[in-house]
């Protein structure tokens, strides 16, 4: 049986974490992605880390690059990886470029980003996926998974068996959308990860920053609630109570929530590698998010409202928050 062919359309961090499993695999792999970080690619290859398997090396010839979407050309498969500001447009692109029959799958952060893709490529399979682990490049060329955990997809058999084939645990889900709304509520920590400069293990292991996530959360659940959505739960804390966990002093949640923990000692956000690296960051596709719909119930998202400005604001000027700062600022708005 024929392998099927892959694109992988915003080679960044997660883009490459995909696609380089599946080239070490044997499948064939495009990437596409921006003129400086495929000359990366080109001159130093591809390294695939984690913190449980040595790492996997690729050499420079055997990765195909390309910074344009005609590089998704006779692909069998299209895994979309691009920021959901990036979405509209790269959906246009692909259109001129797609074979008949290309399914497309969305790996990316928010709760838009399939229905974007399929309003826009009506002839074409469009797959709603998650990926539940971080990560982020560590060095130029080199991408490093920080966590456990099996990424999730609407069914397809042919594409499962890839992934599995890959070493990448893969879960078929009937229910992505309620998938996507647990996810949205995890990654509203990505902004308190971000502000807070430390590792998300370091941030996580203390309670401050933790209650900041947890008046997020919490917000978001009402919002969900008026809205009707019902969340899929993912671990093994149902989303109802996991803003209670989270405000735990440190001792019972490190007892509690142990496998929260359990994460590269070096492993952070993506929205920090965007800090750092002086890139716009998801922050309107996630706590954005949650106020688009609050505002649209009649109801307030503030600490949610709080992080968009905050986040914005260091995305022209870093600052690190400690976490008792960061926290007072958030009660600070919901109070006033």
């Amino acid at each position: 049986m024929t392998k099927p062919r892959f694109a992988v359309l915003g080679a960044g961090s997660i883009g490459c974490h995909l696609g380089g499993h599946l080239v070490a695999a044997g499948y064939e792999v495009t990437f596409i992605g921006r003129p400086a970080g495929m000359q990366v690619l080109r001159e130093r290859g591809l390294t695939l880390s984690t913190s449980v398997r040595p790492p996997v090396r690729l050499t420079p010839n055997r990765l195909t690059l390309a910074t344009g979407a005609e590089g998704a050309a006779g692909a069998d498969y299209v895994l979309v990886t691009v920021k959901t500001s990036g979405t509209e447009a790269a959906a246009k692109d692909l259109a001129a470029h797609l074979a008949p029959g290309t399914v497309v799958v969305s790996f990316q952060n928010g709760l838009h980003n399939p229905a974007t893709l399929r309003a826009a490529l009506p002839g074409h399979t469009v797959l709603a996926g998650m990926v539940p682990y971080n990560v982020v490049q560590s060095e130029p060329g080199t991408v490093h998974q920080g966590m456990p955990g099996r990424l999730m997809t609407e069914p397809d058999d042919a594409l499962s068996a890839a992934f599995r084939a890959a070493r990448l645990a893969i879960e078929t889900r009937t229910d992505m959308s309620e998938v996507q709304h647990a996810k949205l509520l995890l990654n509203l920590n990505n902004a308190v990860n971000a502000l807070s400069g430390l590792p998300l293990r370091d941030q996580l292991g203390r309670r401050a920053y933790r209650r900041c996530l947890a008046l997020c959360q919490r917000e978001a659940l009402a919002v969900y609630r008026a809205a009707g959505v019902v969340p899929a739960r993912l671990g093994p804390t149902a989303p109802g109570v996991t803003p209670y966990v989270l405000g735990l002093p440190d001792a019972v949640f490190r007892r509690v929530a142990a496998g929260t923990l359990r994460i590269d000692a070096h492993a952070r956000s993506s929205m920090w590698e965007d800090l750092q690296r002086g890139r716009p960051t998801e922050i309107d596709s996630l706590q954005g998010e949650i106020v688009t719909l609050a505002e649209a119930h009649a109801l307030q998202a503030p600490a949610n409202a709080r992080l968009v400005t905050l986040v914005h604001e260091a995305e022209r000027v870093p600052r690190a928050w400690p976490g008792p700062e960061l926290y007072a600022e958030l009660r600070a708005t919901r109070n006033g």
